[in-house]
């Protein structure tokens, strides 16, 4: 999953991570990370719905021209 990261490694980068934010901020910083990244699955889906609709599009208008 995280390539060759060991569990050890991941332990102390969460270490880490407490240390330099503490323990009330990291829900806060977790909610606002889930946020962002869905905010950002949804920018790509809809990108990639506007790029398949105007293909589709395309496709419709060179047909009328056939």
């Amino acid at each position: 999953m995280f390539g060759s990261i060991g569990s050890f490694e991941i332990l102390i980068i969460m270490l880490v991570v407490l240390m330099l934010f503490g323990s009330r901020q990291l829900p806060q910083m977790a909610k606002h990370i889930g946020k962002g990244i869905r905010d950002f699955q949804r920018a790509t889906q809809s990108a990639r719905n506007e790029i398949t609709r105007m293909i589709e599009d395309d496709g419709r208008d060179e047909e009328k021209k056939g």
